[in-house]
């Protein structure tokens, strides 16, 4: 019921900056409609998801015998989005979690005797539970892998008791899990708490306790300690690997960035969650074509008698950078959010919507970094939703022939 040969989606994490997968398959659901291709196929047998990449992977996985339903699904959601939906941006709920858990930061050693309930992140995600309740029917997956309309599905998330970067996955066939150094696999039943343990960035977010193998372990956003983001995908029979980013790959030659002075716990918060969540993929998507180039030098005989095999990957990721993105979309936060951000270092840009963004790499929209991940007002999702769906438009002729499907009449052309 998928196209073969067997392809596999990755979708790596980001927070709210997964808004971009999204477009991304808004548009490759509509070339795939214009193509004439057969729509009963899933395009995908194999998905596997990181941190919000896991969320968009399981709301597509559910929906495997109706692709461009799930993508809808995911459209209507992310263009519609409301902090609220995700952590509590009330001003209580605000000061309950994300003041105490600074203050504890602080003079927490001269308070902790007289809290009952130390805070554990900055903000209460619980909302993103209740959402993920709505819109992820976990329930539908056991019959849509027994059915075949999908081969496999895997979350990803890090174990903060014993390190481990485990990958728990739910396939149509028993499949034999792998260990590698400090990442094994774990199969099991996928429920809403893999994807909450999954997306909880780090300090902003709480952990989630999840049961593997019989035993309890917190784990936290899958996107730590991660050094193959797409090695789940091949274990499990992908043989081409179509991969979403949620950040730009490179950064353009020439940038400056300018000093203005020490930077505030904004920026270097930024800095660390885009180490988290974008290096390993560049590093690993390197290390695949590599791999390809060794292979496929091999001789014939060599080739053979290998375990290695070349793997076609096609890498969609962000052409501007999402932190100046957002920059211009800090205003559209909860004021109270706005309120804890800016007691970090966050500023909202000088600049208009329709501006430029700033190719110096200026102090506003590196402030800005952080907020980038917990920005999930629709203004900037849309934003983000856009350039995924102009981005993937624009290598239209890479996309078609990733997945052979044929041209027919004029060039799609965004809505």
């Amino acid at each position: 019921m998928y196209e073969t040969p067997t392809t596999g989606l990755v979708l790596t994490g980001g927070g709210a900056r997964a808004a971009y997968q999204v477009g991304v398959l808004g548009a490759l659901a509509q070339l795939r409609r214009d193509s004439g291709t057969d729509l009963r196929r899933n395009p995908f047998a194999v998905i596997c998801g990181t941190s919000a990449g896991a969320i968009n992977s399981a709301a597509l996985a559910c929906h495997a015998d109706d692709f461009d339903a799930g993508v809808a699904q995911l459209d209507s959601v992310w263009r519609h989005f409301h902090a609220a939906q995700v952590y509590r941006s009330d001003a209580l709920g605000v000061i309950r979690s994300g003041a105490r858990w600074l203050t504890m930061l602080s003079i927490g050693w001269a308070l902790s005797r007289f809290w009952r309930e130390r805070p554990r992140s900055l903000l209460d995600n619980r909302p993103l539970g209740r959402l993920l309740a709505r819109t992820v029917p976990l329930d539908r997956l056991p019959r849509l892998l027994a059915a075949r309309h999908l081969q496999a599905l895997a979350i990803t998330a890090s174990g903060y008791g014993s390190g481990e970067h485990v990958t728990f996955y739910q396939s149509a066939v028993p499949l034999q899990a792998w260990s590698r150094s400090q990442r094994v696999a774990v199969a099991t039943q996928l429920t809403h708490q893999h994807l909450l343990a999954s997306s909880a960035i780090p300090f902003v977010f709480p952990a989630s306790e999840l049961d593997r193998g019989g035993q309890l372990e917190w784990f936290g956003d899958g996107s730590m300690r991660q050094v193959a983001p797409i090695s789940p995908a091949i274990h499990l029979g992908a043989q081409r690997v179509l991969v979403i980013g949620a950040g730009r790959m490179h950064e353009p030659p020439g940038r400056v960035a300018v000093n203005a002075g020490y930077p505030s716990v904004a920026q270097i918060a930024g800095h660390a969650l885009s180490g988290i969540f974008l290096d390993a993929l560049a590093v690993d998507i390197e290390r695949l074509e590599r791999i390809n180039r060794t292979v496929q030098m091999l001789p014939e005989a060599a080739r053979l008698a290998t375990a290695l095999r070349p793997v076609q990957a096609l890498v969609i990721a962000p052409s501007q950078r999402l932190d100046d993105i957002a920059a211009q979309h800090i205003d559209s936060l909860p004021v109270s959010v706005r309120t804890l951000l800016r007691g970090v270092g966050v500023r909202a840009s000088q600049l208009q919507p329709s501006a430029a963004a700033p190719a110096n790499g200026d102090a506003r929209s590196r402030g800005a970094a952080l907020a980038s991940y917990l920005l999930f007002e629709s203004s900037y999702t849309r934003a983000l939703m856009a350039l995924g769906q102009a981005d993937t438009l624009a290598r239209r002729d890479e996309v078609l022939a990733f997945f052979g499907w044929q041209a027919q009449g004029s060039a799609a052309t965004a809505p």
